[in-house]
């Protein structure tokens, strides 16, 4: 399995957020390292029954110590970008990070999965234009796998309401049914194969970089 180093992550997800600079920007620096921070400084414990107190969002292992270089998997920088737009769309931090230690086993899984499939299938123009249905838009993808992040209305302490949490679906209409299944539910979709590709892509084609060096 191949693993980068942390400057080929930022210029791969700099480059999928369509950043103009020859350089990804400090903001996008700075959110990434404070999502690297949240999750280590929350720690894990292997033996915990919890997901989220078992696993990191964007590690493999626990920290090698000061001054060791850290690298990454392919999917923990595609869980990074998914951090970044929770972010985006005004998500907390900490919820950000604790979501994806929560499902990383699942999403995990579905990228591997996504990532093993042809390209040319799943972004073929006329299978996506077969696979468009009346009234909804047209996806970058004939075979999209959504993450919704997903709160219930807890304004009036509707007992069977519930904090906000994240699924992940197969399908748009399983999706919509889901969203549409209470009043007062807001969601957050993420489509994850067409960047899952992309993200790759963009890993490829990077360098990593002798630290010190601008």
């Amino acid at each position: 399995m191949r693993h980068y180093k942390r400057n080929q992550i930022e210029e791969a997800i700099s480059r999928l957020f369509g950043e103009q600079s020859a350089e990804p920007s400090s903001g996008l620096r700075t959110r990434i390292k404070r999502l690297l921070d949240t999750d280590r400084g929350l720690g894990r414990n292997t033996r915990a029954n919890r997901p989220e107190l078992a696993n990191y969002a964007f590690y493999s292992s626990d920290s090698p110590g000061k001054g060791a270089e850290v690298s990454f998997s392919n999917y923990e920088a595609f869980a990074l970008m998914i951090g970044l737009q929770m972010l985006n769309h005004n998500w907390p931090q900490m919820f950000a990070v604790e979501t994806l230690r929560l499902n990383r086993s699942e999403l995990e899984e579905r990228h591997t999965h996504i990532l093993s499939r042809d390209p040319k299938m799943l972004f073929d123009e006329k299978r996506i234009r077969l696979a468009a249905k009346p009234g909804r838009p047209v996806l970058k993808t004939a075979s999209p796998v959504f993450l919704l992040i997903w709160s219930d209305n807890r304004y009036f302490k509707d007992p069977a309401a519930v904090a906000p949490s994240a699924k992940i679906f197969d399908d748009e209409d399983t999706a919509l049914r889901f969203t549409l299944g209470k009043a007062g539910r807001s969601t957050t979709w993420l489509e994850l194969t067409k960047p899952a590709h992309v993200l790759s892509s963009e890993l490829s084609r990077t360098l990593p970089r002798k630290r010190g060096r601008s």
